[in-house]
């Protein structure tokens, strides 16, 4: 018989539960490691048709080296799962894992791609990035906001000119300077770190063809394009170009009940840094100015500025790009500037 095997997966333990012609024959608790797990499983599942867990910090790794194992696992999407496990009346991650394994036997899920190794540490690059350069404004923010509180204003710069303006003020106030060095310091340092991960950012663009192509869209830079590139990965992963703006939350949400009929604000389901990058990509389209920007797609969106607002046209400009950088992906043609508005 067909064993199908629910996972609720945390830092330190797993619950696992194994189920059978529709009732558990096993279950029980293991430290969070896949190969303690695969063991597990084929000792008490020899027969195991499916292992199902949830997404989460460590589904990548669990896939994996599951699937390395020999182990038929998969991904489910738990904002799914969590509807149909919140109507059990008493939460244990025990109950979580008897559910997972009902889901998996009923077919009642969705499954989730998981990323591969390569395509996660390029997103992890992307992040780390991300993190140090907000981390380098809060520490000038910082220093300007201390700076004020005893009358010194910190002229308008940044790089080199924001730290000589910080050493000019504190000249002849060492009490000052002892507290606010530290922190100039700390921002250099981290400035420096972040300029490290361009380098490598870039380095990656430059090797990636695909990357390549992607740039020549007007606003779409190495940070939006690798990103880009990392989260689609196989542009036959979608059926249609248009399935992008949804899958990345770009699309509005619809409420119909009765003679209820509304659509509301963008889902912001799916990968929210991506989706931050091309809204970026959509405003540097409308609003800088200049020959290498002029396409019908920003025509488009200026006129659509006038009707709604700056920031609905930056959202259908940015789902567009979506749209337009998954088909250029999948025919291998560069932007078309004539052509940008009706992809």
């Amino acid at each position: 018989m067909d064993q199908y095997i629910g996972l609720d997966v945390s830092l330190k333990d797993t619950a696992v539960s194994i189920r059978e012609n529709r009732k558990r024959i096993w279950r029980g608790k293991c430290p969070s490691d896949p190969k303690v797990l695969s063991q597990i499983i084929r000792k008490h599942a020899p027969h195991a048709k499916l292992v199902v867990f949830e997404t989460g910090p460590l589904s990548t790794w669990f896939y994996h080296a599951l699937t390395a194992e020999g182990i038929p696992a998969i991904c489910i999407e738990a904002r799914h799962a969590q509807k149909v496990l919140s109507e059990t009346l008493n939460k244990t991650d025990a109950n979580d894992a008897d559910g997972l394994a009902q889901l998996a036997e009923a077919g009642f899920y969705k499954v989730v791609r998981v990323k591969t190794f390569d395509n996660m540490l390029t997103r992890t690059l992307v992040a780390a990035r991300s993190q140090l350069v907000s981390i380098s404004k809060q520490l000038s923010n910082q220093i300007r906001g201390l700076l004020k509180t005893f009358g010194l204003i910190v002229p308008k710069g940044e790089g080199r000119v924001f730290d000589a303006n910080v050493r000019e003020l504190l000249n002849g106030n060492s009490g000052l300077a002892v507290v606010i060095l530290p922190l100039l310091e700390a921002w250099r340092d981290i400035r420096k770190r972040a300029a490290n991960l361009d380098h490598q950012l870039l380095a990656a663009s430059r090797q990636s063809r695909a990357t390549k192509l992607l740039m020549t869209i007007p606003g779409v830079g190495a940070v939006t394009a690798v990103s880009y590139i990392a989260a689609i990965e196989d542009p036959e992963n979608f059926p249609t170009s248009r399935s992008v703006g949804a899958w990345l939350g770009l699309t509005t949400r619809r409420y119909q009940s009765g003679e209820i009929d509304y659509d509301g604000h963008i889902s912001r389901r799916g990968d929210g840094r991506l989706r931050g990058l091309l809204y970026e990509a959509a405003t540097v389209l409308l609003t800088r100015t200049g020959a290498r920007t002029e396409c019908s797609l920003k025509t488009w969106g200026l006129k659509l500025r006038e009707r709604l607002g700056f920031k609905r046209a930056a959202v259908a400009v940015a789902r567009k790009l979506a749209v337009i950088m998954h088909s250029m992906l999948k025919t291998g043609e560069a932007f078309n500037p004539l052509a940008g508005a009706t992809a």
